[in-house]
């Protein structure tokens, strides 16, 4: 696959952390994996470019997202819809969770539909707020998000 939007993360498959010295490395899902996705998340239709190039980058580990203790990609979308009905929200568009934090109450996602090949990545905010929108958009594509992130780590500091 060639990659257009994450090149940042592409040319950076692993990092070293300066304070542990440890090396986090990228860690991809298969295409089929990623067309399976498609098929049940998007009703066949393929993702937006950039989140495919992040799954066949990064699916199964990302230095720069938190995917949970979730084994797959699948299980971190099931487990985050499942919130969205246990705190008594929907979302009525197409979505892809891209990372969740927070004890569950959390997660960042994608929507499917914008028609855009960089999407714009939104929060949910699940606990109740009497007139509150739940979602808000962070006002970052997915690249620009993803890349932000890596640069603080290229500079030794935090993503999240």
């Amino acid at each position: 696959m060639d990659i257009k939007y994450l090149t940042l993360l592409n040319n950076n498959p692993s990092i070293q952390e300066i304070k542990g010295g440890f090396v986090k490395t990228l860690q991809p899902i298969t295409i089929t994996e990623i067309n399976n996705l498609e098929q049940t998340y998007n009703g066949r239709n393929p993702f937006p470019v950039a989140l495919r190039e992040l799954l066949f980058l990064a699916g199964k580990y990302c230095y720069v997202l938190d995917f949970g203790l979730f084994e797959s990609q699948a299980a971190m979308q099931e487990k985050s819809r499942s919130w969205l009905k246990q705190s008594k929200h929907d979302i009525d568009r197409p979505f892809f969770v891209i990372d969740v934090y927070n004890a569950s109450e959390q997660f960042l996602f994608v929507y499917l539909d914008e028609d855009l090949n960089d999407p714009v990545v939104y929060e949910a905010f699940l606990p109740v707020k009497n007139g509150v929108d739940f979602i808000e958009s962070l006002n970052q594509s997915l690249s620009e998000y993803i890349s932000a992130g890596l640069k603080k780590i290229l500079n030794g500091e935090n993503p999240f």
